[in-house]
């Protein structure tokens, strides 16, 4: 019988929990894999993958841990958690817009209210 750990756990640790699962799906999403992927990688279930990475205090450390390691072998918890992991700072590079080339001075001017 499936028992929702959600019911008994502390709402700090749920917080915790949610953001341990969007570090992970972020370092995924940054690696470029998919998810169905990364849960074959870790042996599990891509059903439990996505319950890990939206947070389910259910799953236990251990397929966090082998779900981490098949994301980013040799990256530990600990540096997931302090976010940093090279591959997490070029995803936000990516992310951030950027400007292709400057304003004219006409633009600025226009701009200029």
């Amino acid at each position: 019988m499936k028992v929702d750990q959600s019911a008994v756990v502390p709402q700090s640790r749920l917080a915790e929990a949610k953001r341990i699962g969007a570090l992970l799906a972020r370092l995924r999403h940054a690696r470029r894999l998919k998810q169905s992927e990364a849960a074959l990688r870790a042996g599990i279930s891509r059903n439990t993958a996505y319950r890990l990475e939206s947070g389910d205090p259910g799953v236990a450390l251990g397929r966090v841990l082998r779900y981490l390691e098949a994301i980013a072998a040799g990256v530990e918890l600990k540096a997931l958690l302090a976010e940093d992991e090279p591959s997490l700072a070029a995803l936000t590079q990516r992310e951030r817009g950027r400007r292709v080339r400057g304003l004219t001075a006409a633009e600025r001017q226009e701009l200029d209210f």
